[in-house]
């Protein structure tokens, strides 16, 4: 089990390196994190998430096609000298103060899997367990992900914890599932995990979604792990050759997840999130209604 002095995570590492081909044409000059959730890029909800776990670095490991990212996670004082000084102050809110978080670039020149994007931030983070965050999954809800987790992660007597989320039968070929040994609460004891198995000889429907609270020792497993599906360095596969020495848990956090890496998902998410918001009751009713109309006609 993870010493208490040892589980404050103080890095999450974010691979945005991926060329986001299947919302082309819309990512051909804009990086698909960067696509907005009604007016929020899908980004500045993961960066909100791990300031709101307390890190203190944020390792982006992106690709030198997308120098957009770096733009917008920096303050832009152009607005103050132009004169929009409420503008500026939400912008300045939504950059990452450099003086409270270290930010680092990393390049992943070439597309080699999640595992070799995670392995290029070794260099660059802090010592003690690390986070990683997939923007393309939003998480939303009253409290953030990764802080459950960090929260969580002292006790949960292993050093690799993934986010988890039960998914029907007929999906499980689409994620990582989980060997479930035992639960207590929201935390799963694992002792395996299988990469996109076939539904009828799923060990169980615990997903892996993209939230992660890896001990260190990941790095070693991914600098060692060969090519897996795709060809590519699977972070699973690395995980799971350290069950055994490292442990790994499942953490079923309370938060609604949406596969934003899918227009279905971003869809669903800007409809979710537009429930949420009074201004957007008369457009959402208007819309049904006439969905209603059309029906009965």
């Amino acid at each position: 089990m993870p010493e208490d002095s040892e589980a404050i995570v103080k890095t999450a590492i974010f691979p945005v390196a991926g060329l986001g081909t299947r919302f082309l044409p819309a990512t051909k000059a804009t990086p698909k994190e960067l696509l907005p959730v009604i007016d929020t890029p899908l980004i500045q909800y993961a960066i909100d998430e791990a300031r709101d776990a307390g890190v203190e670095r944020i390792v982006f490991v992106s690709h030198p096609s997308k120098s957009a990212i770096e733009r917008h996670v920096q303050d832009d004082a152009d607005l103050r000298e132009r004169g929009k000084a409420r503008l500026a102050r939400e912008l300045k809110q939504a950059a990452i103060d450099e003086d409270l978080h270290d930010v680092v670039f990393v390049m992943q020149d070439e597309p080699l899997g999640l595992g070799h994007a995670v392995l290029c931030a070794r260099d660059n983070v802090l010592p003690g367990p690390v986070a990683v965050i997939l923007p393309d999954d939003l998480i939303v809800g009253s409290k953030e992900c990764l802080s459950e987790m960090i929260a969580a992660y002292p006790n949960c007597d292993s050093g690799h914890m993934v986010a988890t989320i039960d998914v029907a039968r007929d999906d499980v070929a689409s994620y990582g599932i989980l060997s479930v040994l035992a639960r207590n609460g929201r935390v799963i004891k694992a002792n395996g995990m299988v990469e996109k198995p076939d539904p009828a000889a799923a060990p169980s429907k615990s997903a892996v979604v993209g939230r992660y609270v890896l001990d260190a020792a990941i790095f070693d497993a991914l600098a060692r792990q060969t090519p897996g599906v795709g060809g590519e360095i699977q972070q699973t596969d690395a995980i799971a050759t350290q069950i055994c020495t490292t442990g790994l848990s499942g953490f079923a956090f309370s938060g609604q997840r949406f596969d934003c890496g899918s227009k279905q998902g971003m869809l669903a998410a800007g409809l979710h999130l537009a429930r949420q918001d009074p201004a957007f009751d008369a457009v959402l009713d208007e819309f049904v209604a006439g969905q209603s109309s059309s029906t009965a006609a």
